[in-house]
């Protein structure tokens, strides 16, 4: 077991193209490292480099002590599972498992132990004998594990390994590897598109933008912290509300509501005091809405009016998707996490703005109707619109003076 570091590490393809740029990035011995990002931000070519499946253009990158650069795949101690499982359909499950250690030479009787003990961990041992096309598809993927496991790498790589199973099976196999990355302390590295298995599963997640780390972070700290609006924007499901606003007094003004800022997140972000009277961009995230009937004493300064477009009833909360007369924000990086995410939601008129919010499921909310949702102002976002850095408790580059 080992750490793996990039130090400055960047790719560029022959034809010009930048896929990663200076990536800074030291993931300790026994860390879970999660890589995420939308689809072309680099994510799978960074987990590519260490694998020594893609040529590093620029920078170091070590697996332990050792420098890799020019190592050979084959020579640098690592696992990898695929998003496909790449299972051979004609060898049994055992055969499977064993395949890359015969090749080795490792003796028999440790082949037979590896196997045998991959299989007890995975919850193979009943269907050793079996082939593939009889396993189902979370099946297969433990069989893709096994075959790592027996390695007993420096490192486990895997890229999207939960993308081909159906919803359900994705949480059940998602809870399974990160208890398997536990029970046995191996350093891993886990590339997905999908935040929410990010969220659950990393030790850190490391999130990415065009070939570029915009923070790394343990997950509650990108959730309640994020460095700037794409993370923001990424982080969280349903998405962060992105709303044009302008700081007045004490309060922010959204359209022509306003929602008097607490107490506690003033102090929390004494950086704030520069943009009086000024723009920003406000996120409120879907979770720090709140029916106004379910919390009649709450004041009026801290209530949003919306007009309800869509309800989604889901059992344990309700989703609704409603309009507010408020600008949304628009900048390059919010156009980005719409193309890939789709947060903006519905569409509205210019002068309009989606919100998305997470209610109780006994919300008194109607479709064509308006509701009044009491907004949770502790826990508001701000990002400078020129930057699109978070606003927190340091002078940000770029703020108005």
């Amino acid at each position: 077991m080992a750490a793996v570091t990039f130090d400055d590490v960047g790719k560029v393809y022959p034809d010009g193209t930048r896929a990663v740029s200076s990536i800074e990035l030291e993931i300790a011995d026994q860390e879970f490292m999660v890589l995420v990002g939308p689809s072309g931000c680099g994510k799978t070519t960074a987990l590519r480099m260490v694998a020594g499946l893609e040529e590093i253009s620029e920078g170091t990158l070590r697996i332990g002590e050792r420098v890799v650069n020019d190592v050979p795949s084959r020579d640098r101690d690592i696992a990898m599972v695929f998003q496909s499982y790449a299972l051979y359909p004609h060898l049994s499950v055992y055969e499977n498992i064993a395949f890359g250690l015969r090749l080795r030479k490792v003796p028999k009787d440790e082949v037979d132990r590896r196997v045998k003990d991959a299989a007890r961990i995975l919850d193979l041992e009943p269907w050793l004998e079996r082939k593939p096309r009889n396993l189902s598809g979370g099946q297969r993927q433990r069989v893709a594990m096994g075959r790592a496991i027996v390695r007993e790498p420096a490192a486990f790589l895997m890229d999207e390994p939960l993308s081909n199973l159906d919803a359900k099976l994705r949480v059940a196999m998602r809870a399974e590897i990160a208890h398997l990355q536990q029970e046995l302390g191996t350093t891993t590295i886990y590339v997905t598109h999908d935040q929410v298995e990010a969220m659950t599963m990393g030790d850190r997640v490391a999130v990415m933008r065009k070939g570029e780390l915009q923070q790394v972070a343990p997950p509650q700290e990108l959730y309640d912290r994020p460095v700037n609006l794409f993370v923001g924007g990424f982080i969280g499901s349903p998405a962060m509300n992105l709303l044009q606003g302008t700081l007045e007094n004490g309060s922010v003004r959204i359209g022509e509501q306003r929602l008097a800022l607490a107490r506690e997140l003033l102090e929390a972000r004494p950086a704030l005091a520069q943009y009086a009277g000024q723009e920003l961009i406000v996120g409120i995230r879907p979770e720090s809405f709140e029916d106004a009937s379910e919390a009649s004493d709450a004041p009026q300064d801290q209530r949003l009016r919306m007009h309800v477009r869509l309800r989604e009833a889901l059992g344990s909360e309700t989703i609704v998707h409603a309009t507010i007369a408020a600008r949304p924000a628009e900048t390059e990086q919010v156009e980005e996490l719409i193309a890939d995410t789709g947060m903006r939601g519905l569409p509205s008129e210019a002068a309009e703005a989606t919100i998305v919010a997470r209610l109780s499921p006994h919300a008194e909310v109607a479709e064509g109707q308006p509701v009044e949702a009491v907004v949770d102002t502790r826990a508001l976002h701000f990002f400078d619109p020129r930057t699109g850095r978070g606003i927190y408790d340091a002078p940000t580059e770029g703020a108005p003076s």
